[in-house]
């Protein structure tokens, strides 16, 4: 992101849940956004500088889950990692659905700190490696475009044939794909008068 380090977006509809997250990743030093709805959630996240989003499931109007799959369905945010913040306990067909959208985590409210700490630390650091991969794999392709034109070029002038010798009295010589013609064999300055 140009203008700073990317951010931690925290989406929950209840301000002391917000409050607790806040509390809860203070100690990483990563910059935090709060959104209060799902539909202030995709905003947010549209408008970019977001590297994780921690969501919780049940919202008004727009749930978390609905929020995941929009994600999912747009390029520029379909891979920003989620966290989903469940309040129901283990939920098995809720994982499942979850698990299948794609977040990398279903995590249990009320949530141990030191515990989001560490998913989140990994998290940002894994998305982190990806964009450097991302990078490096970018650059690659530009230097491999590049060196495929120059050898492009270095082949063109000889797609005609070859090069003539810069001396014009050396008779033309065979490229390096044409059969050796006895006709245009060069003489030798010493053959014998018989042989000229």
């Amino acid at each position: 992101m140009a203008g700073g380090e990317e951010k931690v977006l925290l989406v929950d509809d209840h301000e002391d849940n917000l409050f607790a997250l806040e509390s809860a990743l203070a100690p990483l030093g990563q910059p935090l956004e709060r959104a209060t709805s799902g539909n202030d959630a995709l905003k947010t996240v549209l408008r970019g500088g977001i590297a994780l989003v921690l969501l919780d499931v049940v919202m008004p109007q727009v749930s978390g889950l609905d929020v995941v799959r929009y994600m999912q369905r747009v390029e520029q945010t379909q891979n920003i990692p989620v966290i989903l913040l469940t309040g129901f306990g283990r939920d098995s067909e809720l994982a499942r659905v979850a698990y299948r959208l794609g977040v990398a985590d279903l995590v249990m409210k009320p949530v141990d700190p030191w515990s989001l700490r560490t998913k989140v630390r990994y998290l940002l650091a894994q998305r982190r490696r990806m964009q450097a991969l991302d990078i490096q794999v970018r650059l690659q392709d530009v230097e491999l475009r590049s060196l495929r034109s120059q050898l492009e070029a270095l082949r063109a002038p000889h797609a005609a044939g070859p090069l003539p010798h810069p001396d014009v009295r050396v008779p033309p010589q065979p490229g390096p794909h044409e059969p050796f013609d006895e006709d245009r064999k060069p003489r030798s300055e010493f053959a014998e008068e018989g042989e000229a």
